[in-house]
């Protein structure tokens, strides 16, 4: 398998578990901050056991410290948009990040976007919108642009190994002690703490924050930052969708036809991502 073939599942992997963080929220009856504070805090626990599993040195640096204030940025500014805003506004908007992903490559790293890029964004991104349909309001503009910047920073997370000294497991990490400090007075102020708030704050730390990070940070070695932001399209469509399953929530004939556009543009792009990789290999053996 190519390195890229090996990246891009982890990715979706992570996507996935990311996409639980609907489930569990529900039922933890604490303001944004305070939960993302306990989350990231729970997650700096497994993030600094992979780095003692795996000897890998905590590195701090300018490019390390911009990744941080991605991660950052991406987990606390959803957070707060999700009080300010539509659960369904704030996720729509923070998945713009693929547009932004798109816009700082070819910006900053000279790197332009394929046609199949362009066309996959613009597929998964209507896919999305579509889901939504029903639910996006006018409202909420202070959430709204928290949720834009959100996905700004999320797109961040998806370039910190394109940074000239970046490391993203370490951007994670102190992106998570930044999120866990600046929740903690947040959530010192609050006074329930039933089994299933924090049985669900532990899912959450460990499995969406935690493996999930470590899970993308291992993909995007190896998997191109549009493709990876592209893969991720599953993670605003599925938590929803979980959220029906297990609650009861209904799902109407739009929110379906989202997801199926969703899907078969993600499946899609990676199919037609690794057929072009493989025709690209066999030129390269055949000019041998």
């Amino acid at each position: 398998m190519t390195g890229e073939k090996q990246g891009a599942p982890l990715v979706f992997l992570a996507a996935v578990l990311y996409s639980i963080g609907g489930l569990c929220i529900k039922v933890i009856p604490w303001n944004g901050m305070s939960i993302n504070g306990g989350r990231t805090a729970i997650a700096l626990v497994v993030i600094g056991a992979y780095l003692l599993w795996t000897r890998h040195p905590l590195k701090w640096n300018r490019w390390v410290a911009l990744g941080a204030v991605s991660v950052f940025g991406a987990t606390a500014l959803f957070s707060l948009a999700n009080k300010m805003t539509t659960a369904a506004n704030a996720i729509v908007l923070q998945f713009t990040a693929p547009i932004f992903v798109m816009l700082f490559s070819a910006l900053f790293f000279r790197k332009k976007p394929r046609r199949l890029d362009l066309t996959a964004c613009a597929v998964v991104f209507a896919g999305v919108l579509f889901f939504f349909v029903d639910s996006l309001s006018a409202g909420g503009g202070l959430g709204n642009l928290l949720a834009l910047l959100s996905g700004i920073s999320y797109a961040g997370v998806f370039l910190m190994n394109e940074l000239p000294d970046g490391d993203a497991i370490s951007s994670v990490f102190w992106g998570d002690a930044l999120s866990a400090l600046a929740g903690l007075p947040f959530l010192l102020g609050e006074t329930e703490f039933s089994s299933t708030a924090m049985t669900s704050l532990l899912v959450l730390g460990v499995f969406q924050v935690g493996v999930s990070y470590v899970l993308l940070c291992i993909g995007l070695r190896t998997t191109p930052p549009v493709t990876a932001s592209l893969l991720s399209g599953i993670e605003p469509v599925l938590n929803p969708v979980l959220v029906a399953l297990f609650y009861h929530e209904a799902v109407g004939p739009f929110a379906l036809a989202g997801v199926v556009i969703v899907v078969v543009g993600v499946v899609g792009y990676s199919v037609l991502t690794g057929l072009r990789g493989s025709r690209e290999r066999t030129r390269e053996r055949i000019a041998k």
